[in-house]
C-alpha cells in the first residue's frame, strides 16, 4: 500500500474517512481522537480556519451546545468549542443542511495510517483478555 503525500486535500479527505467510520464504529475513541489531533496541528499551522460556531445537532443532556465549524480545504468538520472561541467567533446559529462535504472514496486503512503518520500518533493497543483456567475436581480425600 502506497502512502499518501500529507497534503491539506488528502488530509482533510482523510479526516472526513475517519469522521464518517468513527459515527458507526464500535469503539470511535481513537478515530475522533485522529480527527481532533489532525485539527488542531492544521489549526496552529494555519492551514485550517475556524469559520464560527454551530448549534449542535445532539446536545448533551438536552441543553443547548455549540461546536466550532473549521474549514479544511474545501472541507468543514465540527470541533468542540474553547473559552476564547465563544468571545471570538461569530455564532452562526443552526447548522445549514444545504451544504454537504464532497464525495470522497478513501479506504479507512489509508485514511488512518496518513493521519498516524502526519499528527504522530500510535494506536491504542486492545487490551488482553485474561485466560479462563478450567477448575480441577478431585475426589473426596484425593491429592494431587
Amino acid at each position: 500500500m502506497e502512502p499518501l503525500e500529507p497534503t491539506i486535500d488528502n488530509i482533510a479527505k482523510a479526516i472526513f474517512t475517519v469522521n464518517r467510520h468513527a459515527k458507526t464504529a464500535l469503539n470511535p475513541s481513537f478515530l475522533y481522537l485522529l480527527k481532533k489531533k489532525a485539527i488542531e496541528k492544521l489549526l496552529q499551522e494555519g492551514k485550517a480556519k475556524k469559520v464560527g460556531l454551530h448549534f449542535s445537532r445532539n446536545p448533551k443532556y438536552s441543553q443547548q451546545q455549540s461546536d466550532v465549524l473549521v474549514a479544511v480545504g474545501d472541507y468543514y468538520f465540527h470541533i468542540p468549542p474553547t473559552k476564547e472561541d465563544f468571545a471570538t467567533l461569530p455564532h452562526l446559529g443552526a447548522l445549514n443542511d444545504s451544504y454537504r462535504n464532497p464525495a470522497t472514496r478513501m479506504p479507512l486503512s489509508k485514511a488512518k495510517a496518513l493521519l498516524q503518520t502526519y499528527t504522530g500518533i500510535k494506536p491504542i493497543p486492545p487490551k488482553q483478555k485474561k485466560s479462563y483456567q478450567k477448575p480441577v475436581f478431585k475426589r473426596l480425600g484425593e491429592s494431587y
